[in-house]
């Protein structure tokens, strides 16, 4: 999703009216009850709040130029890998085991065996279509940012094709993009 994006993908900038404000701010929240403490100091309510539209149905959610979530379509919000990195309990986790860590820096979608097999590690609770942040056996900070495919049960039970979709991952256009000027 973000492999080649730069600036020039950017479409608009808006500013947004403070409802609209408050409603990513509440969506925020509900998906991720852990940025709760920090939430005031991510999203001020002070600060402007500007929703960078992008080809393909992609949104970014940007404070002071700097990237916090995005989403696509309608979709969920999810943090930047940047924000994964300062915040790290604030998703669910999967991890990967060691051979798929090349794929994952590549922009490869997470195949079933990759979780499944010994070192990789699902959380039991996550359902389909959810947000997950996609971990590496014996690493310490996460490497992408991925949507489920299935439910973790039934990735384990089919064991089989594509068990996340990667939307974000180290080293993408968006990791590149420390702020959006």
């Amino acid at each position: 999703m973000f492999k080649k994006f730069t600036s020039e993908d950017v479409s608009a900038q808006n500013q947004v009216k403070a409802s609209v404000q408050r409603r990513i701010r509440q969506s925020i929240a509900e998906e991720y009850p852990g940025l709760e403490p920090v939430l005031e100091d991510l999203l001020p309510k002070k600060s402007p709040l500007i929703v960078v539209k992008c080809q393909n149905h992609l949104n970014l959610v940007v404070v002071n130029n700097v990237p916090l979530f995005f989403n696509i379509r309608d979709g969920p919000y999810m943090p930047t890998l940047r924000l994964l990195h300062q915040y790290p309990n604030i998703m669910k986790k999967f991890q990967v085991d060691r051979g798929a860590i090349k794929f994952v820096f590549s922009g490869a979608n997470i195949m079933c065996p990759g979780l499944t097999s010994p070192g990789g590690v699902l959380d039991e609770e996550v359902g389909a279509e959810r947000p997950v942040a996609i971990m590496a056996e014996g690493k310490q900070h996460a490497l992408a940012i991925g949507f489920t495919k299935m439910s973790a049960k039934d990735i384990k039970a089919i064991n089989k094709g594509i068990a996340l979709d990667t939307l974000h991952y180290l080293n993408d256009g968006l990791w590149k993009m420390e702020r959006l000027d």
